[in-house]
């Protein structure tokens, strides 16, 4: 009896050890897989930003936190690159409440050192930094922040998380004839898995009549159903896998431990708390001809306004 329960002892000390050996080591791999991804993805200036471009602001812990979030349209054998998607993620790490505020690409702003222009081109003309400024001139938000990632990065993201399980809310179709029909769009209504081709069709599609009104709206809605998507149990076994195969398509400038702060608070999050708007507001802004194309007046100093009204209903 005696030897029996001595037995079970060494066996159940024996089972712990290796339990603690392999908690010890699968949290190192996370630990080293973490350190090697914000490495590989943190970028100093592709661009020379113009003399009227600042260092972008320094972020203290218990202030709002806003991060630049943006697609560009980057294809082969093209010498120059605009932002496809801007987003800015807006976050006050002590209440966990936040906005996603979507800018509609053709607003016509200044751009800090080049001529008014639609958003979009200031990061053709100086890379994230100079949109950087731009978007915190028209929306007076401090952007401390960016993340930047292309067509193929997106895709890369979906399906490195296994897809996402959307309702896709019309037929989507729109032919574009060239990359051999890579930048097609063909969509079916209703329940659909997408995988990171798919779901690129799904956020680029705007070729309806209400055009990119609309559009900003999908990438809202897909952008909170991949961060659910990743925060499943089983997409956080397979971080470290998910993380090595999406580093060659994203860059920021953010540094390793502010990276660690902002995952800390991401997980945290519950993504009801994060509201969700388009910028400038249907309400604000002014659709009017500029050299014959079609661009959106956004009445800077009423969108500014508008912005501050939000913050405030918060507090």
């Amino acid at each position: 009896m005696l030897y029996n329960l001595y037995l079970i002892k060494k066996i159940v000390g024996t089972l712990l050890a290796l339990s603690l050996i392999f908690i010890i080591g699968f949290c190192s791999y996370y630990i080293y897989s973490f350190y090697s991804f914000t490495n590989k993805i943190q970028q100093t200036p592709t661009k020379q930003p113009s003399a009227s471009v600042t260092a972008m602001p320094e972020w203290k812990e218990k202030e709002q936190v806003n991060i630049l979030l943006l697609g560009v349209d980057k294809r082969e054998n093209e010498t120059s690159t605009r932002s496809d998607s801007i987003m800015i993620l807006s976050i006050d790490p002590l209440t966990k409440k936040g906005f996603l505020f979507s800018v509609l690409r053709d607003t016509w702003v200044d751009i800090p050192g080049h001529k008014k222009n639609r958003i979009n081109d200031a990061y053709a003309q100086g890379g994230p930094e100079l949109l950087a400024l731009t978007a915190e001139k028209l929306t007076g938000l401090p952007i401390q922040y960016y993340f930047v990632t292309d067509f193929k990065g997106f895709e890369k993201v979906v399906d490195a998380i296994g897809g996402v399980d959307l309702y896709v809310e019309k037929n989507m179709h729109y032919q574009l004839w060239e990359d051999k029909g890579y930048y097609d769009i063909n969509l079916k209504k209703g329940m659909q898995h997408l995988n990171g081709k798919k779901a690129l069709q799904y956020v680029r599609f705007r070729h309806d009549r209400t055009g990119d009104y609309t559009r900003t709206e999908r990438q809202r809605k897909f952008l909170v159903s991949i961060v659910n998507e990743i925060k499943k149990t089983t997409n956080i076994f397979r971080v470290p896998n998910i993380l090595d195969s999406i580093s060659s398509y994203i860059t920021t400038n953010m540094n390793t431990s502010d990276m660690i702060r902002l995952a800390t608070l991401g997980y945290k999050m519950d993504l009801q708390q994060i509201k969700m708007e388009q910028i400038p507001p249907i309400s604000i802004l002014k659709e009017k001809k500029i050299g014959g194309a079609q661009v959106i007046d956004p009445q800077s100093n009423l969108t500014k306004k508008y912005i501050q009204g939000l913050f405030e209903k918060e507090k």
